[in-house]
């Protein structure tokens, strides 16, 4: 039901569009709130614990979202499926990495990039899918596909296993970890220095996404944009970011890699806006940029805080691409070419 919820809330639902906004406005911001605690709990709980505990929240969201009614019944549905949301980020980023850690696999980065790829695929899959299935067979059959999914996503959660913590590799990172669990006084110095170089390592990729949100929405807005160009154009930028994501997998990328991709990202940017065209190279690049900043974390973050550490890169990815969807919001403009 992807790109479908919004005219089932305000057409069957009959919720007013300004609620509607402000209700999803509501939910982004409550799972960037939420991002660092539920990092928390993830690391101290186990990451398995926490995709079930988000896969749990993401079905009652569903339900909610099909059979609640009125303001009430978005609002519940837009939370939970927020909070689901925060349970699994950083969780799911952690717990595969343990893995790899475990069975001694240390192709962290290729897999990583791998099921984002697979990820982006199958969303451009779902929203074709569910356009044909809600077209064929109205809502209800396409809620009710989307909550047997969530709860497929319930049963390969539970059947996880929570690796085993590596004493060697938390002792490792421990002082090296900004987010460690025994930071003392006489350390703190050392931990300031060692979070920025955390915040160096979030940052370039987020401003890019961030750019990436504005431009997207300032192409999606134009007063021209149809409904079927405006499927196309989202279907062939997700697909180029996948593209991205399946090249990271075959590629080792260092600080100075990352950096030039930003730049590159930023250049990018401004004429992605003019031509739209210009959207397929810049998804392209954010797809390769996630998996690589996300090893990077991995590599560098306690093993008693890497949930933590996934959890502050996404909630700056959120912070800075609401900021510019706000200036974009207010952005004069042209008719698109």
């Amino acid at each position: 039901m992807h790109g479908l919820y919004v005219l089932w809330w305000v057409q069957q639902k009959h919720v007013s569009v300004a609620a509607v906004a402000a209700i999803l406005a509501a939910g982004d911001l409550f799972v960037t709130v939420l991002e660092l605690p539920t990092g928390w709990l993830a690391d101290r709980w186990g990451h398995r614990a926490s995709l079930i505990t988000g896969s749990l929240l993401q079905i009652a969201g569903m339900l909610f979202a099909w059979l609640g009614n009125g303001i009430p019944g978005v609002l519940t549905s837009s939370l939970l499926i927020a909070a689901g949301d925060a349970f699994r980020s950083g969780a799911d980023q952690a717990l595969l990495y343990r893995s790899c850690v475990a069975v001694g696999d240390a192709d962290f980065q290729r897999r990583e990039a791998q099921a984002r790829g697979l990820q982006l695929v199958a969303l451009v899959g779902f929203v074709l899918a569910g356009g044909a299935i809600v077209s064929a067979w109205g809502f209800a059959t396409g809620w009710f596909i989307e909550t047997a999914i969530s709860v497929a996503g319930l049963a390969i959660a539970c059947a996880m296993a929570e690796p085993p913590a590596h004493a060697d590799d938390a002792i490792a990172t421990e002082s090296a970890s900004p987010l460690s669990d025994h930071s003392t006084t006489s350390r703190r110095s050392e931990a300031v220095r060692q979070l920025g170089s955390l915040v160096a390592l979030i940052v370039p990729a987020a401003v890019v996404h961030a750019a990436a949100s504005a431009g997207t929405f300032f192409v999606l807005s134009a007063a021209d944009r149809g409904p079927a160009e405006a499927t196309v154009f989202m279907a062939t930028v997700t697909l180029a970011e996948a593209a991205g994501s399946f090249v990271a997998s075959r590629i080792i990328a260092g600080a100075r890699s990352r950096l030039l991709l930003a730049a590159l990202g930023s250049g990018i940017a401004g004429a992605a806006i003019a031509v739209p065209l210009a959207f397929v190279a810049f998804s392209f690049l954010i797809g390769l940029m996630f998996p690589l900043r996300a090893a990077a974390i991995q590599r560098v973050a306690a093993d008693g805080a890497r949930a933590r550490a996934a959890s502050l890169a996404s909630a700056c990815d959120k912070v800075l691409a609401t900021v510019a969807l706000l200036l974009a919001g207010v952005a004069p403009r042209g008719r698109s070419r």
